[in-house]
Protein backbone atom coordinates (compact mmCIF):
# COMPACT_ATOMS: atom_id res chain seq x y z
CA UNK A 1 0.00 0.00 0.00
CA UNK A 2 2.84 2.68 0.98
CA UNK A 3 3.99 1.49 -2.66
CA UNK A 4 0.97 2.72 -4.15
CA UNK A 5 0.75 5.86 -2.57
CA UNK A 6 4.57 6.44 -3.35
CA UNK A 7 3.74 5.79 -7.25
CA UNK A 8 2.56 9.23 -8.93
CA UNK A 9 -0.09 9.60 -11.16
CA UNK A 10 1.13 9.87 -14.98
CA UNK A 11 0.47 13.65 -16.39
CA UNK A 12 -2.13 14.38 -19.08
CA UNK A 13 -0.68 16.03 -22.02
CA UNK A 14 -2.30 18.94 -23.14
CA UNK A 15 -0.80 18.76 -26.68
CA UNK A 16 -3.10 14.98 -27.01
CA UNK A 17 -6.04 16.73 -25.08
CA UNK A 18 -6.60 19.13 -27.85
CA UNK A 19 -6.11 15.90 -30.27
CA UNK A 20 -9.29 14.49 -28.23
CA UNK A 21 -11.70 17.51 -27.98
CA UNK A 22 -10.86 18.37 -31.60
CA UNK A 23 -11.99 14.57 -32.65
CA UNK A 24 -14.84 15.01 -30.13
CA UNK A 25 -15.62 18.42 -32.03
CA UNK A 26 -15.15 17.62 -35.65
CA UNK A 27 -16.46 13.32 -35.14
CA UNK A 28 -14.01 12.11 -37.18
CA UNK A 29 -10.50 11.72 -36.91
CA UNK A 30 -9.65 13.03 -40.64
CA UNK A 31 -11.55 16.46 -39.30
CA UNK A 32 -9.42 16.54 -35.62
CA UNK A 33 -6.38 16.11 -37.75
CA UNK A 34 -6.86 18.67 -40.00
CA UNK A 35 -7.78 21.04 -36.67
CA UNK A 36 -4.68 19.99 -35.15
CA UNK A 37 -2.84 19.71 -38.30
CA UNK A 38 -1.56 16.41 -37.79
CA UNK A 39 -1.88 13.19 -40.45
CA UNK A 40 -4.89 11.03 -39.06
CA UNK A 41 -2.02 8.21 -38.60
CA UNK A 42 -0.39 10.43 -35.73
CA UNK A 43 -3.67 11.50 -34.12
CA UNK A 44 -4.52 7.94 -34.12
CA UNK A 45 -1.38 6.87 -32.01
CA UNK A 46 -2.36 10.07 -30.12
CA UNK A 47 -5.58 8.63 -28.68
CA UNK A 48 -4.54 5.23 -28.55
CA UNK A 49 -1.50 6.75 -26.12
CA UNK A 50 -4.32 7.78 -24.37
CA UNK A 51 -6.50 5.49 -24.18
CA UNK A 52 -3.44 3.44 -22.53
CA UNK A 53 -2.79 5.65 -20.41
CA UNK A 54 -6.29 5.95 -18.90
CA UNK A 55 -7.20 2.44 -18.88
CA UNK A 56 -10.40 3.08 -20.86
CA UNK A 57 -11.77 3.34 -24.67
CA UNK A 58 -12.78 6.82 -25.23
CA UNK A 59 -14.43 6.59 -28.54
CA UNK A 60 -16.79 3.85 -30.55
CA UNK A 61 -16.33 3.69 -34.13
CA UNK A 62 -17.72 2.87 -37.18
CA UNK A 63 -17.73 3.13 -40.87
CA UNK A 64 -19.02 6.73 -40.90
CA UNK A 65 -17.95 8.83 -37.68
CA UNK A 66 -17.58 8.01 -34.11
CA UNK A 67 -19.04 8.90 -30.74
CA UNK A 68 -17.85 9.24 -27.33
CA UNK A 69 -18.11 6.72 -24.80
CA UNK A 70 -19.25 7.44 -21.22
CA UNK A 71 -15.39 7.82 -19.97
CA UNK A 72 -14.75 9.79 -23.23
CA UNK A 73 -18.02 12.06 -22.20
CA UNK A 74 -16.19 12.37 -18.63
CA UNK A 75 -12.76 12.85 -20.18
CA UNK A 76 -14.24 15.83 -22.66
CA UNK A 77 -15.31 17.97 -19.51
CA UNK A 78 -11.79 17.63 -18.12
CA UNK A 79 -10.29 18.69 -20.76
CA UNK A 80 -12.35 21.87 -22.20
CA UNK A 81 -11.32 23.16 -18.36
CA UNK A 82 -7.81 22.11 -18.01
CA UNK A 83 -6.86 23.43 -21.84
CA UNK A 84 -8.86 26.82 -21.09
CA UNK A 85 -7.12 26.82 -17.40
CA UNK A 86 -3.85 26.43 -19.47
CA UNK A 87 -4.74 28.94 -22.10
CA UNK A 88 -5.70 31.27 -19.64
CA UNK A 89 -2.65 31.24 -17.41
CA UNK A 90 -0.22 31.26 -20.55
CA UNK A 91 -1.99 34.66 -22.02
CA UNK A 92 -1.63 36.04 -18.43
CA UNK A 93 1.97 35.66 -18.71
CA UNK A 94 3.07 36.47 -22.26
CA UNK A 95 0.03 38.73 -23.30
CA UNK A 96 -0.86 40.55 -20.18
CA UNK A 97 -1.63 43.68 -22.23
CA UNK A 98 -3.50 42.22 -24.75
CA UNK A 99 -7.35 43.39 -24.25
CA UNK A 100 -10.07 44.78 -26.53
CA UNK A 101 -11.46 43.95 -29.99
CA UNK A 102 -10.86 43.55 -33.36
CA UNK A 103 -13.52 43.76 -36.54
CA UNK A 104 -12.64 41.24 -39.11
CA UNK A 105 -14.28 40.53 -41.90
CA UNK A 106 -14.93 37.58 -44.31
CA UNK A 107 -16.84 36.19 -47.52
CA UNK A 108 -19.15 33.62 -46.83
CA UNK A 109 -17.24 30.81 -47.75
CA UNK A 110 -14.20 31.37 -45.98
CA UNK A 111 -16.85 32.21 -42.58
CA UNK A 112 -18.07 28.86 -42.88
CA UNK A 113 -15.23 26.46 -43.69
CA UNK A 114 -12.26 28.09 -42.79
CA UNK A 115 -12.49 30.96 -39.93
CA UNK A 116 -13.96 29.29 -37.10
CA UNK A 117 -11.03 26.70 -36.51
CA UNK A 118 -8.74 29.95 -36.86
CA UNK A 119 -10.84 31.96 -34.03
CA UNK A 120 -11.41 29.38 -31.68
CA UNK A 121 -7.42 28.82 -31.34
CA UNK A 122 -6.98 32.46 -30.92
CA UNK A 123 -9.43 32.68 -28.13
CA UNK A 124 -7.79 29.66 -26.94
CA UNK A 125 -4.27 32.30 -26.80
CA UNK A 126 -5.88 35.49 -26.19
CA UNK A 127 -8.42 34.98 -24.14
CA UNK A 128 -8.81 39.01 -23.64
CA UNK A 129 -9.36 40.25 -27.27
CA UNK A 130 -12.74 40.10 -29.26
CA UNK A 131 -12.69 39.26 -32.52
CA UNK A 132 -15.94 40.79 -34.39
CA UNK A 133 -16.71 39.00 -37.56
CA UNK A 134 -18.63 40.09 -40.22
CA UNK A 135 -20.06 38.46 -43.56
CA UNK A 136 -20.30 39.75 -46.59
CA UNK A 137 -18.67 39.74 -50.75
CA UNK A 138 -15.86 41.03 -51.47
CA UNK A 139 -17.32 44.40 -52.84
CA UNK A 140 -19.13 44.78 -49.48
CA UNK A 141 -16.27 43.98 -47.30
CA UNK A 142 -13.84 46.19 -49.37
CA UNK A 143 -16.29 49.35 -48.92
CA UNK A 144 -16.99 48.50 -44.96
CA UNK A 145 -12.66 48.10 -44.92
CA UNK A 146 -12.29 51.60 -46.34
CA UNK A 147 -15.07 53.38 -44.47
CA UNK A 148 -13.02 52.32 -41.32
CA UNK A 149 -16.32 50.45 -40.20
CA UNK A 150 -13.18 46.84 -40.18
CA UNK A 151 -9.89 46.53 -38.81
CA UNK A 152 -9.07 43.74 -41.55
CA UNK A 153 -10.50 41.45 -44.00
CA UNK A 154 -10.26 38.46 -45.97
CA UNK A 155 -11.28 38.54 -49.47
CA UNK A 156 -11.91 36.10 -52.57
CA UNK A 157 -9.71 37.19 -56.09
CA UNK A 158 -9.74 36.53 -59.15
CA UNK A 159 -6.95 36.36 -61.32
CA UNK A 160 -8.52 39.60 -63.20
CA UNK A 161 -9.44 41.33 -60.09
CA UNK A 162 -6.06 40.81 -57.77
CA UNK A 163 -5.68 43.81 -55.34
CA UNK A 164 -2.02 44.85 -55.06
CA UNK A 165 -2.53 46.76 -52.04
CA UNK A 166 -2.90 43.47 -50.03
CA UNK A 167 -1.40 40.45 -48.99
CA UNK A 168 -1.58 36.62 -50.03
CA UNK A 169 -2.66 34.12 -48.47
CA UNK A 170 -3.49 31.20 -50.37
CA UNK A 171 -4.03 30.51 -54.14
CA UNK A 172 -6.47 28.18 -55.20
CA UNK A 173 -8.15 26.46 -57.70
CA UNK A 174 -11.12 26.84 -58.82
CA UNK A 175 -13.16 23.33 -60.14
CA UNK A 176 -17.04 22.41 -61.06
CA UNK A 177 -18.90 20.37 -58.67
CA UNK A 178 -21.42 18.68 -59.16
CA UNK A 179 -23.52 15.60 -57.31
CA UNK A 180 -21.47 12.14 -57.24
CA UNK A 181 -23.17 10.22 -60.08
CA UNK A 182 -25.39 13.20 -61.01
CA UNK A 183 -27.13 14.44 -63.98
CA UNK A 184 -27.23 18.26 -63.82
CA UNK A 185 -24.20 18.80 -65.76
CA UNK A 186 -26.05 17.21 -69.15
CA UNK A 187 -28.60 19.94 -69.52
CA UNK A 188 -28.94 22.19 -71.66
CA UNK A 189 -29.04 24.89 -70.49
CA UNK A 190 -26.47 24.38 -67.94
CA UNK A 191 -28.28 24.29 -64.38
CA UNK A 192 -25.09 26.79 -62.51
CA UNK A 193 -25.89 27.41 -58.69
CA UNK A 194 -23.62 31.16 -58.35
CA UNK A 195 -24.26 34.61 -56.41
CA UNK A 196 -24.56 37.94 -58.75
CA UNK A 197 -22.73 40.55 -59.59
CA UNK A 198 -19.16 40.96 -57.57
CA UNK A 199 -18.10 36.88 -56.66
CA UNK A 200 -14.68 36.37 -57.90
CA UNK A 201 -15.98 32.29 -58.08
CA UNK A 202 -19.25 33.32 -60.67
CA UNK A 203 -16.77 36.09 -62.72
CA UNK A 204 -14.72 33.12 -63.51
CA UNK A 205 -17.55 30.79 -64.33
CA UNK A 206 -19.66 33.13 -66.69
CA UNK A 207 -15.82 34.00 -68.33
CA UNK A 208 -15.06 30.41 -69.35
CA UNK A 209 -18.51 29.23 -70.07
CA UNK A 210 -19.19 32.10 -72.70
CA UNK A 211 -15.93 31.36 -74.02
CA UNK A 212 -16.91 27.94 -74.71
CA UNK A 213 -19.86 28.67 -75.89
CA UNK A 214 -21.97 26.66 -73.29
CA UNK A 215 -25.59 27.93 -72.47
CA UNK A 216 -26.23 28.00 -69.46
CA UNK A 217 -29.28 29.52 -66.74
CA UNK A 218 -28.91 30.77 -62.80
CA UNK A 219 -30.75 27.77 -61.56
CA UNK A 220 -29.98 28.64 -57.74
CA UNK A 221 -28.89 32.34 -56.61
CA UNK A 222 -27.90 32.65 -53.12
CA UNK A 223 -25.30 34.63 -50.93
CA UNK A 224 -24.53 31.79 -49.16
CA UNK A 225 -22.26 28.66 -50.02
CA UNK A 226 -24.95 26.50 -47.72
CA UNK A 227 -27.72 26.94 -50.35
CA UNK A 228 -24.82 26.56 -53.20
CA UNK A 229 -23.66 23.65 -51.95
CA UNK A 230 -27.28 22.09 -51.39
CA UNK A 231 -28.25 22.66 -54.85
CA UNK A 232 -25.24 20.90 -55.68
CA UNK A 233 -25.71 17.84 -53.39
CA UNK A 234 -29.59 18.02 -54.93
CA UNK A 235 -28.11 17.20 -58.28
CA UNK A 236 -30.17 20.49 -59.30
CA UNK A 237 -27.03 22.66 -60.65
CA UNK A 238 -23.20 22.63 -60.63
CA UNK A 239 -21.44 25.46 -59.02
CA UNK A 240 -17.96 26.76 -59.46
CA UNK A 241 -16.27 26.56 -55.93
CA UNK A 242 -12.92 26.08 -54.47
CA UNK A 243 -11.13 23.11 -54.55
CA UNK A 244 -11.08 22.72 -50.47
CA UNK A 245 -14.55 23.14 -50.57
CA UNK A 246 -15.89 19.85 -52.52
CA UNK A 247 -17.29 17.66 -49.96
CA UNK A 248 -18.76 13.97 -49.39
CA UNK A 249 -21.55 13.67 -52.39
CA UNK A 250 -19.52 15.79 -54.58
CA UNK A 251 -17.71 15.06 -57.27
CA UNK A 252 -15.44 17.43 -59.67
CA UNK A 253 -16.17 18.21 -63.30
CA UNK A 254 -14.42 18.92 -66.03
CA UNK A 255 -13.23 18.78 -69.94
CA UNK A 256 -14.75 15.36 -69.76
CA UNK A 257 -18.49 16.41 -68.95
CA UNK A 258 -17.62 18.95 -71.51
CA UNK A 259 -17.01 22.07 -69.28
CA UNK A 260 -14.21 24.04 -69.64
CA UNK A 261 -11.17 24.51 -67.11
CA UNK A 262 -11.19 26.85 -64.48
CA UNK A 263 -8.35 28.99 -63.22
CA UNK A 264 -7.47 29.98 -59.77
CA UNK A 265 -8.69 32.79 -57.37
CA UNK A 266 -6.66 34.00 -54.70
CA UNK A 267 -7.43 34.29 -50.63
CA UNK A 268 -5.81 37.84 -49.61
CA UNK A 269 -5.92 39.73 -46.27
CA UNK A 270 -6.00 43.91 -46.55
CA UNK A 271 -5.87 46.04 -43.62
CA UNK A 272 -7.63 49.26 -42.78
CA UNK A 273 -5.55 52.32 -42.65
CA UNK A 274 -5.35 51.80 -38.37
CA UNK A 275 -3.78 49.14 -37.37
CA UNK A 276 -2.26 48.07 -34.07
CA UNK A 277 -1.13 45.15 -31.98
CA UNK A 278 -4.20 43.73 -31.52
CA UNK A 279 -5.05 43.79 -35.30
CA UNK A 280 -0.92 42.12 -36.58
CA UNK A 281 -1.96 39.35 -33.77
CA UNK A 282 -5.66 38.42 -35.39
CA UNK A 283 -3.28 38.41 -39.18
CA UNK A 284 -0.62 35.94 -37.47
CA UNK A 285 -3.28 33.81 -36.38
CA UNK A 286 -4.12 33.61 -39.64
CA UNK A 287 -1.19 33.63 -41.44
CA UNK A 288 -0.43 30.59 -39.73
CA UNK A 289 -3.64 28.68 -39.70
CA UNK A 290 -3.28 28.68 -43.82
CA UNK A 291 0.41 28.12 -43.82
CA UNK A 292 0.07 25.29 -41.66
CA UNK A 293 -2.85 24.24 -43.44
CA UNK A 294 -0.41 24.07 -46.82
CA UNK A 295 2.28 22.27 -44.98
CA UNK A 296 -0.11 19.54 -43.72
CA UNK A 297 -1.93 19.25 -47.70
CA UNK A 298 1.99 18.60 -48.99
CA UNK A 299 2.50 16.07 -46.04
CA UNK A 300 -0.66 14.24 -46.86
Amino acid sequence: MAHFLQTPLPVLDNDILRTFVAIAETGSFSGAAETVFRTPSAVSMQIKRLEEQLGVSLFVRDARAVRLTHSGETLLNYARRMLALSNEAMSRFRHPDMHGVVRLGATDDIGEKILPSILKRFAEAFPGVMVDVCIDNSIGLRRRLSEQRLDLTLLNDGDETVDENSELILRERLVWAGASCGTAYMKDPLPVSMWEQGCSWRNEAVQKLTEKGRAYRVAYMSATTMVQRAAVLSDLAVAPIASYYVADGMQVLGEAEGLPELGFYEIRLKFSEQGGELVEAVADAIRHAFGAAQRQSRVA
